[in-house]
């Protein structure tokens, strides 16, 4: 991809041999970029991502997609705990939730869609597997957060969208509740490739990564609650994976 200011961070190492099958999201959720591009090249912050994409779209590469950046941390996906051997990490400039969350610029999402394109095609990475950080660690990690345009950025080629919801019984799984139905919600989610435990209870583990699936996949409504519309939607989503591994 042209245009692509280096700007080389030392915090990286080696991937130990795994491929590269994730591409992962994130926003900096700093004041400003020039503030977030400093801490991910400053080798007492171990943190770094192997590209940063600015809110008028100059994108500046880190760290070679050849090596492990530090940007994942703690998460799992898809039974892989070791994300950050596996993915590819992009940081886009916004405050976050923290300091004043705010949609993502088109010049910005022009740019990521552009540079996803090469990068998913370079490594074959699954449409599914375009990932926000959220998604990874639920229980950590917000970004990059219900602003965030996924159906306008798999129009583009880069990951997948499934509008709609799949007809299912009536009724919230919320909190505190427990039984049947919890734990094959739980197995869905599980299934779909968030890291959580079968176990029948909807405890805060449960709460957060229905939460972490609304921000990417049901962005009207973020409240941790798996409604009628929620479960239809992760059910018609994974009949869509299943499609797509058989293809």
């Amino acid at each position: 991809m042209s245009g692509v200011v280096d700007r080389p961070s030392p915090n990286f190492d080696g991937r130990d041999g795994a491929p590269v099958s994730i591409l992962m999201i994130h926003y900096t959720g700093m004041l400003s970029g020039v503030a977030a591009l400093e801490r991910l090249c400053d080798p007492a912050a171990k943190v770094s991502a192997h590209y940063l994409i600015e809110e008028d779209g100059t994108v500046f590469r880190l760290v070679d997609e050849a090596m492990r950046a530090w940007h994942a941390g703690l998460g799992a996906w898809r039974g892989f705990e070791r994300v950050n051997h596996r993915s590819i990490g992009i940081e886009l400039v916004n405050p976050g939730h923290e300091w004043g969350y705010r949609p993502f610029p088109r010049p910005q999402m022009v740019a990521l869609a552009a540079l996803g394109r090469d990068i998913v095609a370079r490594h074959a990475i699954a449409p599914f597997d375009v990932i926000g950080h959220s998604d990874s660690a639920p229980s950590r990690k917000t970004d990059p957060g219900e602003f965030f345009d996924w159906r306008w950025l798999a129009e583009q080629g880069v990951g997948a969208w499934v509008g709609g919801a799949d007809p299912v019984a009536d009724g919230r799984l919320g909190f505190g509740e427990s039984g049947l139905l919890v734990s094959r919600l739980q197995a869905d989610l599980a299934a779909f490739g968030y890291a959580l435990r079968v176990d029948g209870k909807f405890g805060p583990e449960t709460r957060d990564v229905v939460t972490a699936f609304q921000r990417h996949w049901r962005q009207s409504s973020v409240d941790g609650i798996a409604d009628a519309e929620t479960r239809g939607r992760l059910a018609r989503l994974l009949r869509s994976l299943t499609e797509t591994a058989r293809a």
